[in-house]
């Protein structure tokens, strides 16, 4: 299917199964690990883990619905407790670890069938903080396998020493 609102649609669905797939893999390696692992802050890290994996939740939610000015899946609170900038301020307890892991495939079932609308059609332009400027929700997909690799990356770090 070919949408008319972004001719990128392929390019921009198989960026969602470069996130997907990984996001399922890294549940697979946290599996074995406690909550109180998932929530430990190794000596030198600002974050655990568990903010780790919301932190991609919400990343993705605010660079695809908030840049644009749509309402998000996640509550105010959890963007807040996960955004970018924030840190853990208290322990997660294994409700919210669930809330993430349906959120890890949720989100992105609700990205794909808003990417089939033109709800992003006036998209704005801005630049991330590593210097890549992202003029349209193409654009804004793209770029996030490139983020999730970062705090995937992290997660797994941490888990080897946690």
């Amino acid at each position: 299917m070919c949408n008319i609102a972004y001719p990128n649609y392929k390019a921009m669905l198989k960026s969602l199964e470069i996130i997907l797939k990984p996001r399922l893999k890294v549940l697979e390696i946290l599996e074995p690990l406690t909550i109180e692992q998932l929530n430990h802050i190794p000596t030198g890290f600002k974050n655990n883990i568990i903010w780790n994996l919301g932190h991609m939740v919400a990343a993705q939610q605010g660079i695809c619905y908030k840049r644009a000015g749509q309402d998000t899946i996640i509550t105010d609170e959890f963007f807040n407790n996960y955004k970018p900038g924030s840190k853990p301020e208290r322990f997660f307890d294994m409700a919210e670890f669930d809330e993430i892991k349906h959120l890890f495939t949720s989100t992105l079932t609700q990205l794909e069938a808003h990417l089939q609308t033109d709800m992003f059609a006036n998209y704005p332009s801005w630049t991330t903080r590593y210097g890549v400027t992202l003029n349209n929700v193409t654009e804004a997909v793209a770029f996030l396998p490139f983020h999730e690799g970062l705090h995937i990356g992290t997660a797994v770090a941490m888990s080897k020493i946690v």
